[in-house]
């Protein structure tokens, strides 16, 4: 695929990011990209893995390597899952359909947003392939049984539950660009900019904005009936992000989800030890991408802690700066059982669609291939810190 104007051929999760730029919205762009705050933790994400060194060995049999995993008793192609994204049905048409298409593909799990475009029976309806599903720690506990039932109705057997949002950390790219709340952001001239911004990508506009409607959260129109665009459900959603949640909650949801349970948004080793008490089948070492706590430890610097505490008493999944297959092989070194991409596969949507995802899914595990034939490993189970350099 070559980009329109940006005379490139796409090779990394960066040129899909510089094509995503070019065709969306800047406030769109910007929601994906940025994080809280002064970004630090969104940097010290991607730096972390730039620190971890390979180290390279030769004169081994790698001429085959096999990349696939084990999670839940289910099979994989590579340890890596696509992790669920809000919006992601206005980056392209029906974005979530697209995606499980392109996960489904490539046989890696999928997890749709409790905020996407598109609802947990349009995905069902439109793929007879398993989903994973993301909730929340809502203040309406019983809308949040009905969409545990919608999910188990919809065959889903893998809930990720995403713990760290008990307030919303601010994002100054959200407010400059209107997504945030704020007096300066519906003024006259900001409503103005905004207009002539989206004017201004008049493929997103036909392609997303009017052949694929409707642009509303799918799994929340029973919540807010009378809703007929994002911002009619922004007040709702807002208002339930509980602060007041504890372990007990957890605790609530486990005796009310019989399928595999996700913890999303650990970052310390007791708090891991608190998921693995109350019964998690897996946590996700998170900082939000860096969207929430700025000036947050990156998720790779906390993970061989958080390994050793663990001691396998449940898988660890690690999501935050992850930008190749490179960095999953790293990961996997220094103790995770599989990574949870983001904002990699939201660049490839942007860019292309279903096929931008499913060529940046070929582009980690060529990558990986290459990186575990030249530190001489051929399976995953076998990458360990024998091939991190201590130099």
């Amino acid at each position: 695929m070559t980009s329109n104007g940006l005379n490139i051929a796409v090779a990394n999760t960066e040129d899909f990011r510089l094509l995503a730029k070019k065709r969306l919205p800047r406030q769109l762009f910007d929601y994906i990209d940025g994080g809280s705050y002064q970004e630090i933790s969104l940097n010290n994400n991607l730096s972390a893995f730039s620190n971890i060194h390979l180290r390279q060995r030769i004169l081994r049999d790698v001429s085959k390597i096999d990349l696939s995993c084990q999670l839940f008793n289910k099979k994989h192609h590579m340890p890596l899952i696509l992790a669920p994204i809000g919006l992601a049905g206005c980056y392209a048409r029906r974005g979530e359909q697209q995606v499980l298409a392109a996960a489904s593909l490539a046989n890696v799990p999928f997890c749709l947003s409790t905020v996407g475009i598109c609802s947990i029976e349009e995905l069902r309806a439109n793929s007879n392939n398993a989903f994973w599903f993301q909730l929340y720690v809502i203040r309406d506990r019983s809308y949040a049984l009905k969409l545990l039932a919608r999910a188990k109705q919809a065959g889903c057997e893998t809930l990720v539950l995403t713990v760290d949002l008990p307030v919303l950390g601010e994002r100054y790219r959200d407010i400059r660009n209107g997504l945030s709340a704020s007096k300066a952001s519906t003024s006259l001239i900001s409503k103005l900019k905004r207009g002539l911004d989206i004017a201004s990508h008049p493929r997103w506009l036909w392609d997303v904005a009017i052949q694929g409607k409707p642009l509303t959260f799918g799994n929340l129109t029973e919540a807010v009936p009378d809703a007929s665009s994002l911002d009619d459900f922004k007040g709702w959603v807002d208002s339930q992000f509980d602060a007041s949640m504890t372990w007990e909650d957890i605790d609530w949801l486990r005796n009310n989800w019989s399928g595999n349970l996700v913890i999303k948004g650990i970052l310390d080793s007791e708090d891991a030890n608190s998921a693995v008490k109350i019964g998690a089948d897996a946590i996700v070492i998170s900082n939000h991408g860096g969207r929430q706590l700025d000036s947050a430890p990156a998720t790779l610097s906390v993970l061989p802690e958080i390994v050793q505490t663990v001691d396998q008493r449940c898988k660890i999944i690690i999501d935050g700066g992850i930008r190749s297959g490179l960095d999953i092989v790293k990961a996997i070194a220094l103790g995770a059982d599989a990574c949870m991409l983001g904002r990699a596969w939201a660049y490839a949507l942007a860019a292309n669609g279903e096929q931008g995802v499913s060529q940046l899914l070929t582009i980690f595990e060529n990558e990986m291939r290459v990186a575990m034939a030249l530190t001489g490993v051929t399976k995953v189970d076998d990458i360990s810190l024998d091939i991190i350099s201590k130099y």
